[in-house]
């Protein structure tokens, strides 16, 4: 990794966790978020995935009128750190605890890479 790579990776990480320390006081049945990227064609390949704990929550939140909210407080927090992107939810994605369990035998690593 660049050294270039790494700094963006640290403002990705701030902001990130910064995202997921608010949606867990603020949404419920988020649990937490993870990002993948390829720093060759960043921010291009920024690909944000936020997990909630069961289908039933995320579809909960999905008809709620907070449902863009996980969106506009990434993309908020990314221009704060000179991130621009300019669709965020082409970078956004949702899954849940209850479909790794279910498809992956709660292997995220293994799920993510299939993404």
């Amino acid at each position: 990794m660049r050294k270039i790579d790494k700094k963006i990776e640290n403002q990705l990480r701030n902001c990130l966790t910064d995202v997921c320390e608010r949606a867990l006081k603020e949404i419920t049945g988020f649990m937490w978020l993870t990002h993948k990227v390829n720093y060759a064609n960043f921010p291009q390949s920024l690909q944000i995935i936020c997990v909630f704990d069961t289908s039933d929550n995320l579809q909960a939140y999905r008809g709620s009128e907070q449902s863009k909210s996980l969106e506009s407080l990434i993309h908020t927090e990314l221009m704060n750190t000179d991130i621009k992107v300019k669709n965020i939810t082409k970078h956004v994605s949702f899954d849940t605890e209850q479909w790794c369990e279910a498809q992956h035998g709660g292997n995220w690593a293994n799920r993510l890479t299939k993404q």
